[in-house]
């Protein structure tokens, strides 16, 4: 299995998804790839956002790696797309080669079972202060749970 986490810039929310991510499937035992991409280019090649690597870090999640530009061949290489937010997900159905790779896209919030019938937003904290951070690691951590259970639940 093959997962990647995408947002606008991969800077913030989707490196974070990535960490908390490889967290948990690290703790659960569960042999599954995991990285992030953006659907924009304008922080190709730069590491996570400073505030973000220090909000995860604070609980104990390693953010790495640098931003990349989702490619035509992701869609080939993972068996999940997961999109941040609405936009992002309006990007990857847009890119989707064909309907066998568009149902390979989901929102991360999906995978919450208490942000059912609610916005399933990650908010993009980029531009706010570091609270914005803490809520998109409190989302995203409830999230990656839901999603590890459904993992477990396949194997």
């Amino acid at each position: 299995m093959r997962i990647l986490f995408v947002c606008m810039g991969n800077i913030c929310r989707s490196p974070t998804a990535e960490g908390v991510m490889r967290r948990a499937l690290d703790d659960a035992g569960l042999d599954v790839e995991v990285e992030s991409a953006g659907t924009g280019g304008w922080h190709v090649g730069e590491p996570p956002d400073e505030r973000a690597t220090a909000a995860a870090a604070r609980r104990g999640v390693t953010l790495e790696g640098s931003a990349r530009q989702i490619a035509p061949e992701d869609f080939r290489r993972f068996d999940l797309l997961v999109a941040l937010d609405r936009a992002n997900l309006r990007e990857l159905l847009a890119l989707a080669p064909d309907e066998e790779a568009a149902e390979k896209v989901r929102l991360l919030r999906e995978f919450d079972p208490a942000a059912a019938g609610g916005d399933l937003d990650v908010p993009d904290p980029y531009y706010g202060g570091d609270r914005g951070f803490e809520t998109v690691l409190d989302q995203v951590e409830a999230a990656c749970r839901g999603l590890l259970d459904e993992l477990r639940a396949r194997v």
